[in-house]
């Protein structure tokens, strides 16, 4: 067999995950390791074999691993194909050194939920503009976690009153242009985030990040249909770049933001992440403050 091997990493602007690693082996074996971080690992494609604390362990089926901190490991193919696997390395502010013996004694987690779930941080991980998204999935991610290493363990703070899923959407509205992230929101409400994440997508039917995407978008689709070239449009409506607004309106709307507001006369023009666009040189903010007035025409699809 040929050793095949794909890595990909990357450093995320989401606290709380220290790397993303995306890897495709089929002859590579880690050496005993450790790190200071914690190891959520998910395998795609074949299993891997590794030692913990001089015992065996493998990743068959939907099986997620939690490798604590400071524990040596290693890890090699279970099968003829090699593996294919994702990871996220989790610093303590997601779980603290209480959980590393649990963690030891049990670090391989046969549940299916919290295995999607950590394949949808994946996705949202690797998108540019998806950090609202990101931070409420971990949450989510890391409150599952904590029940699987310590059931019944309280949670470090109440569960949200069905009054703040109001406030946050109050809060979303005020901040639709720069936004906020999911931790802040949580400390202006006094909710937990995982509480919050939930009390609003059961009063809304709609999760946090998908609300204020929509909100931006509806913004976005009267200045587009006003003629303003897209690339603009993106800067001024909060989304990351013309790339982060296309995917996003695509999804919604079903089409670009290009061909939507063809029949209005609006062009596209390329955009940078520094908001100089069609070459003149305008900054993020004065953007923001030249659109802030401006209302969406009431268009709808």
């Amino acid at each position: 067999m040929v050793a095949r091997q794909e890595v990909s990493a990357w450093r995320p602007h989401v606290p709380g995950v220290v790397e993303v690693f995306h890897a495709h082996f089929t002859e590579h074996a880690y050496p005993m390791h450790v790190h200071d971080v914690w190891t959520l690992l998910i395998v795609d494609d074949g299993a891997v074999r590794y030692d913990l604390n001089r015992r065996e362990h493998g990743t068959p089926g939907d099986t997620v691993s939690l490798l604590p901190p400071q524990v040596p490991h290693n890890g090699s193919p279970a099968t003829p194909q090699g593996f294919r696997k994702r990871v996220l390395y989790l610093d303590l502010t997601q779980l603290d050194e209480s959980f590393i013996g649990a963690a030891v004694d049990g670090p391989d987690l046969v549940d299916p939920l919290l295995r999607r779930r950590v394949g949808q941080l994946h996705a949202a991980l690797a998108d540019p503009g998806g950090a609202l998204e990101a931070q409420s999935r971990l949450a989510l991610v890391r409150e599952r976690l904590r029940t699987h290493l310590r059931p019944g363990a309280v949670t470090d703070a109440r569960p949200a009153g069905p009054g703040v899923a109001h406030r946050l959407r109050e809060l979303l509205d005020a901040r639709l242009l720069d936004g906020v992230t999911l931790d802040e929101a949580a400390g202006l409400l006094h909710a937990h985030p995982a509480h919050l994440v939930r009390a609003f997508s059961r009063a809304f039917g709609i999760a946090p990040h998908q609300y204020l995407t929509a909100r931006r978008l509806e913004r976005a689709r009267g200045l587009l249909l006003d003629g303003h070239p897209a690339g603009e449009v993106a800067v001024a409506t909060g989304f990351y770049d013309q790339s982060h607004l296309s995917r996003s309106f695509k999804r919604l709307v079903g089409t670009t933001p290009g061909r939507f507001a063809r029949g209005g006369g609006g062009t596209e023009a390329s955009v940078s992440s520094t908001g100089h666009f069609g070459g003149v040189g305008n900054s993020p903010a004065d953007l923001r403050e030249r659109f802030e007035g401006l209302r969406q025409s009431g268009s709808r699809g």
